[in-house]
Order: C-alpha cells, then structure tokens, then sequence
C-alpha cells in the first residue's frame, strides 16, 4: 500500500467540488434565465454573478499571495 498525502488530497478535493458547484451554477442558472425571460436577462445574470463572486475572489488571491510570502520568509 502507498503512502498518501490526506491534506493534499483534501485540498484537491474541495476545489474540484467549488469548480463543479459553480459550474452548475452558470451552465443550470443561465439556461434557465434564458429559457425564463431570454438572453438579455442572462447576460445580466451572469453579471451579476461574475460581480458577486469578484470580491470573494480578490479575498482568496490575497491569501494565496500572503501564504506564498510567509513561505518565501520562512525559507529564508
């Protein structure tokens, strides 16, 4: 049996799973908009789910860039 990395593991994991989750929700969302009331109502939907998802994108891009920081200082 090989050894594996379970944080590794559980990091890919939960990434796949956002990707999926936001996926269904532009591909099911905006078919259904479009079907509902037409592409000018999607187009806005996906806007505002684009803009929505801004900030919470800028705050994991800062985390990311701050964790890469600490562990250039902590290498020396």
């Amino acid at each position: 049996m090989r050894p594996r990395d379970l944080r590794t593991y559980a990091r890919m994991t939960t990434a796949r799973l956002i990707a999926g989750g936001l996926l269904v929700l532009l591909i099911v969302g905006g078919a259904l908009v479009y079907a509902s009331y037409g592409p000018g109502a999607m187009f806005s939907g996906l806007l505002c789910i684009g803009l929505g998802l801004a900030p919470i994108a800028l705050v994991i891009l800062a985390l990311a860039g701050l964790e890469a920081l600490r562990r250039k200082v902590d290498r020396g």
